[in-house]
């Protein structure tokens, strides 16, 4: 069996699925909780509904590049012996598209990471990322 060629990743970070919460703080303070849907080393994917969105994003338009939206992010993994660690990260919002009636997907990006955070989410993914490769050998 010829094995897949794997799809090119269009934004350079491989991106593992994850659910979690995800708490954005706008630059006026005001914060909101979404659903985390994807994770990679250089942002993260939100599954929000349209009254968030609508909060996040003005107008419900996909900001222009260079008039990115900044925020605040602050979530956990779970990185040393399943204790979850607490990851703020500043970031813009780079990406927004509406995927169904009531449920919108965010992308940030992020900018800064405060502490060990860029370290704890670099071993996050690569755990993930390992975890996967090894559930997929396993099946074949």
């Amino acid at each position: 069996m010829k094995p897949l060629a794997a799809k090119p990743n269009l934004r350079n970070q491989q991106r593992v699925d994850v659910s979690t919460d995800i708490t954005i703080e706008k630059p006026d303070g005001c914060c909101l909780t979404c659903q985390v849907s994807n994770l990679s080393r250089s942002g993260v994917m939100l599954s929000c509904d349209q009254e968030t969105v609508k909060q996040l994003v003005p107008g419900l338009k996909t900001p222009a590049p260079g008039h990115w939206i900044e925020v605040k992010t602050r979530f956990s993994v779970p990185v040393i012996a399943n204790q979850p660690v607490t990851v703020l990260a500043d970031g813009n919002i780079v990406h927004m598209r509406r995927v169904a009636r009531d449920e919108f997907q965010i992308g940030i990006q992020f900018s800064e990471f405060e502490g060990n955070g860029f370290d704890y989410v670099d071993r996050y993914v690569a755990k993930l990322l390992s975890d996967a490769r090894n559930l997929s050998s396993e099946a074949h």
